[in-house]
């Protein structure tokens, strides 16, 4: 009898840490990388710590549109990051969920992979994709929340704890993984379908206007707009390197020199990608330009000299490069040309 009592328990405790350990194995994810970007780029950087998997990215992206992880449960990470605006607002400041205002413009979320130096947000203050979906979280002007009550809201769900084991192999949750399963999900957030990619495959054709938008942009007697944003040779459209691009004379926010400490840094911003600038508006770290009529302008006769500005605005001393109408016009044209709309389909995110 005593062997059959201690044969049942010993069966009971080999069941319940079978199921508490139970080995899963991900299913790697298959990344949809545009041709443009093989031709023209290094792979993408995946984290030998976080190699995407089917699993983690669908649990990136429930969290990314779940609105537990703010602190009174009303904001979800899209709620300043929307689809249908290429994962931005349209607000020059974001409220968070106690109705305070930041004092930067939310960033567009796409072609994250490829952000070599890996230093995220307007000023470089995040060294990688996971600590740049960690912070946002506790951060009192946005979803100004607990991690530990976060982490205990999934714990206690019907559904997280299966998902992280099936993502992570562990049915304990902490900020860590969150983190890690946001950062998968933003690694797939690619957008390479717009009019001037086809055009570059040969698939779509430019009008008058728009080549000579294209022209403008590269000529440096005129736009002089591809040392920081690149080229047809560069589909991110963007550096991804910092830059005083001569918006203030003095600087109420330093960007970059806050990070580093370096006064040669102060006034030093991100170059954003050109990229779907038609879904992004308002423009520039602090959301000043509400048109990118205005952007244009300001580069053309608008640029402020300062301390540190950047030696690529070479005519800053005569305002700006000082386009004509037409040449304004037809910048904008062009700039149109790589908005894709396929990127901004919300309801691609929502399945």
């Amino acid at each position: 009898m005593k062997k059959i009592i201690f044969l049942l328990a010993f069966s009971f405790l080999v069941s319940c840490t079978s199921k508490e350990e139970e080995i899963y194995t991900p299913i790697s994810y298959n990344l949809k990388v545009p041709s443009l970007f093989a031709d023209k780029l290094i792979a993408p950087i995946i984290p030998s710590n976080n190699l995407l998997t089917e699993e983690g990215v669908a649990l990136g992206k429930k969290l990314f549109f779940d609105t537990l992880l703010s602190g009174d449960e009303t904001q979800s990470c899209a709620s300043c990051h929307n689809p249908e605006n290429a994962f931005t607002d349209n607000q020059q400041f974001s409220d968070g969920v106690t109705g305070d205002f930041g004092n930067r413009n939310s960033m567009p979320l796409f072609n994250l992979a490829w952000n070599f130096d890996e230093r995220f947000t307007w000023d470089g203050k995040n060294f990688s994709l996971e600590l740049q979906a960690f912070e946002p979280v506790t951060n009192p002007v946005e979803m100004n929340a607990n991690w530990d009550e976060v982490v205990q809201r999934l714990q206690n769900h019907k559904e997280y704890p299966i998902l992280f084991q099936q993502a992570f192999g562990t049915l304990k949750i902490d900020s860590v993984l969150v983190s890690k399963a946001l950062a998968q999900f933003e690694r797939t957030l690619i957008s390479g379908n717009s009019k001037f990619d086809k055009f570059l495959k040969g698939e779509a054709t430019l009008t008058p206007e728009e080549q000579n938008g294209f022209d403008v942009f590269m000529d440096e007697a005129r736009g002089d707009c591809f040392h920081c944003h690149g080229s047809n040779n560069n589909p991110l459209w963007t550096d991804n390197k910092f830059h005083n691009n001569g918006l203030d004379a003095t600087f109420t926010d330093i960007g970059l020199g806050a990070v580093t400490g370096d006064p040669a840094d102060n006034g030093k911003f991100k170059s954003p990608s050109l990229r779907n600038l038609i879904f992004t508006a308002p423009y520039m770290h602090d959301g000043r330009f509400t048109t990118l009529e205005e952007v244009i302008t300001h580069y053309s006769e608008g640029l402020q000299q300062s301390a540190t500005v950047d030696p690529l605005m070479k005519k800053v001393k005569q305002g700006g490069v000082n386009l004509t109408a037409k040449d304004k016009a037809d910048l904008k044209a062009f700039l149109v040309t790589l908005s894709d709309f396929n990127f901004i389909e919300k309801s691609r995110f929502l399945e």
